[in-house]
C-alpha cells in the first residue's frame, strides 16, 4: 500500500445544486430548467426537479448527515427563481430557507460555501443569457443574499461552469434553454463573466473580507495524433471555447484573438463593451476546479450543424479502449487531472497568488436498486482514491489546494439524464429515505485521518 498524508488543514465536504436536490418547485418560481423539462423528450426519463430528493423539507436531516460522515465544508446553489419574484421583489420565504440551512450547518460546525448560480435561471428574465440585462439582474439579486446571509457565509462563488450555461446551452441544445445558435453561446457566455465580474467587485466593494471566486468546468484534450498538425489545431479549437474563453478574461483581461477569428461571423458585433473587461478581470480569491474526464481528439469531417464546439465542428473523440469508464461513458483519466491542476497553477493561479478548490469530482456508477441492500460502490471509491492521488501530487509539485468537495453528497436530478445517473456517495430510495454507501464511509474516514491509502497500482 502507498500511504498518502494530506496537509492537516485541508478542508473536506460536498458539493450539490438547488434544482438537483431541492424539490418544493411549488414554493418558487419557474426556473429555464422547469421550462426544459417540459419539452418531450429533453430529459432522458421525462423526469423534473419538481420533487428532487426534498432537500427542502429535509435539510435538516441532510445536515445531520454530513455531519456524521466528519465533512468540514459543505457547497450549496441558491435558487434564484424561489428568493427573487419575477417583479424583482424579494420573496422572503425563499431567502428564510436559506437562512435556516445556513444556521443549521454552522450550527453543526459545517463551513457554508455558496454558490450564487447553478443554472436554475428564472425562465422570466427575457432571453436569459443571451440578453445583458440579465447579468444586471444577477447583481441585484446576489446582493439580496449577501445581505441576508453574509455575517455567516464567507465563500462565495459566482457562477458554476458558465460553459454548461453558454456553449452546453445555447449551441450544444443539451441543457435549458435547448438552443442551438452559434452567436447566441458566445453571447451567453460573455453575459455570465460580465455577470461574475459585476458581482465580484460588489461584493468585494460590501464585504472586503469575503473569499470570492467561480467554478469552471475543466476536460483536457489531447490530440489523438501530436505529430498531426490538424489533430494539434483541433485540440487548440476545443480548449478555446472550453476554457480559455473563461480563464483568459478572468485572469488577463482579453478574450483569446485566436477564439475570435476562429468565430468569425458567429461573434457578434459590439458584444464587448468598454469597461467590460475590466470588470471581468476583477480579481478572485479562489478558482475552484471541477473535472470529471478527459479526451483524446482527432481533427475529422465537420459534423453538421451547431454543437457545443462552435470552432470545432470536425472534434472528433476518440475512444481508448484501456481506460475505464464510469456510467456517463466517460473515461477515467485521474493523470490527466494532476497535469491540468499543474497547468492552472503555472498558468493561472500561481501567478495571480491564489487559490485553487476542487468544487466538483466524482463519479456515476451503475448502483443497485437500494431496495436491494447496502451497496458496496467499490468503482466510485477506486475512481475517487485515483483522483485524490492526483490532487495529492499536485500539491507535492507546488499547486495551492486546500478544499477537495465530492460530487455529490446524494444522488438527484442528473439534468438531461435526469434521475438515470447517481454520483451520490448516498442513496435515496423510492421514499426518499437516505442510505448511505460504502463509499461515505470510506470517504468519512479519510476526511477525519486525511490519510490516503492506494494500492500500488492506483
Amino acid at each position: 500500500m502507498t500511504t498518502l498524508q494530506f496537509p492537516a488543514d485541508f478542508h473536506w465536504g460536498a458539493a450539490t445544486s438547488s434544482f438537483q436536490i431541492e424539490g418544493a418547485a411549488e414554493l418558487r418560481g419557474d426556473s429555464i430548467w422547469d421550462v426544459f423539462c417540459r419539452q418531450p423528450g429533453a430529459i432522458a426519463d421525462g423526469s423534473d426537479g419538481t420533487v428532487a430528493v426534498d432537500h427542502f423539507h429535509r435539510f435538516r436531516d441532510d445536515v445531520a448527515l454530513l455531519a456524521g460522515l466528519g465533512l468540514d465544508t459543505y457547497r450549496f446553489s441558491v435558487s434564484w427563481p424561489r428568493v427573487m419574484n419575477p417583479d424583482g421583489s424579494v420573496n422572503e420565504a425563499g431567502l428564510d430557507f436559506y437562512d435556516e440551512l445556513v444556521d443549521a450547518l454552522c450550527e453543526a460546525g459545517i463551513r457554508p460555501w455558496l454558490t450564487l448560480y447553478h443554472w436554475d435561471l428564472p425562465a422570466w428574465l427575457a432571453g436569459g443569457w443571451t440578453n445583458r440585462a440579465t447579468a444586471e439582474a444577477f447583481v441585484d439579486y446576489a446582493l439580496v443574499v449577501h445581505a441576508r446571509l453574509s455575517d455567516r457565509v464567507r465563500i462565495w462563488t459566482t457562477l458554476n461552469e458558465p460553459w454548461c450555461a453558454s456553449f452546453l446551452s445555447y449551441a450544444g441544445g443539451q441543457h435549458a434553454p435547448g438552443h442551438r445558435v452559434a452567436a447566441e453561446a458566445y453571447a451567453a457566455g460573455h453575459h455570465l463573466l460580465l455577470a461574475h465580474g459585476w458581482v465580484t467587485w460588489a461584493l468585494r466593494a460590501a464585504d472586503p473580507d469575503a473569499t470570492l471566486g467561480l467554478s469552471l468546468n475543466f476536460t483536457p484534450g489531447y490530440p489523438a495524433d501530436p505529430d498531426n498538425p490538424a489533430d494539434v489545431d483541433v485540440v487548440r479549437r476545443t480548449d478555446g471555447t472550453q476554457h480559455r474563453f473563461f480563464t483568459e478574461p478572468v485572469f488577463h483581461g482579453e478574450y483569446p484573438a485566436d477564439l475570435i477569428a476562429d468565430a468569425g461571423a458567429d461573434w457578434p458585433g459590439g458584444l464587448v463593451r468598454d469597461g467590460d473587461l475590466a470588470a471581468i478581470a476583477t480579481p478572485i480569491d479562489v478558482l475552484g476546479v471541477n473535472y470529471y474526464t478527459s479526451q483524446l481528439i482527432r481533427a475529422g469531417a465537420a459534423a453538421p450543424g451547431v454543437g457545443v464546439h462552435t470552432t470545432a465542428p470536425d472534434a472528433v473523440v476518440v475512444d481508448r479502449p484501456d481506460l475505464a469508464r464510469t456510467d456517463m461513458g466517460w473515461e477515467i483519466t485521474p493523470d490527466a487531472f494532476r497535469d491540468l491542476l499543474v497547468r492552472l497553477h503555472h498558468e493561472y493561479t500561481g501567478p495571480a497568488g491564489i487559490s485553487m478548490a476542487i468544487t466538483e469530482n466524482g463519479c456515476a456508477v451503475d448502483d443497485p436498486d437500494p431496495a436491494a441492500g447496502p451497496i458496496d460502490d467499490v468503482e466510485r471509491i477506486a475512481y475517487l482514491a485515483g483522483h485524490l492521488r492526483a490532487v495529492h501530487e499536485a500539491i507535492e509539485a507546488g499547486a495551492a489546494i486546500d478544499t477537495y468537495l465530492v460530487w455529490s453528497i446524494i444522488d438527484n436530478f442528473e439534468w438531461a439524464f435526469g434521475y438515470t445517473k447517481r454520483f451520490g456517495l448516498v442513496a435515496v430510495d423510492s421514499e426518499l429515505n437516505r442510505l448511505p454507501k460504502a463509499s461515505a464511509g470510506w470517504y468519512s474516514d479519510l476526511s477525519r485521518l486525511g490519510t490516503l491509502c492506494l494500492p500500488e497500482q492506483a
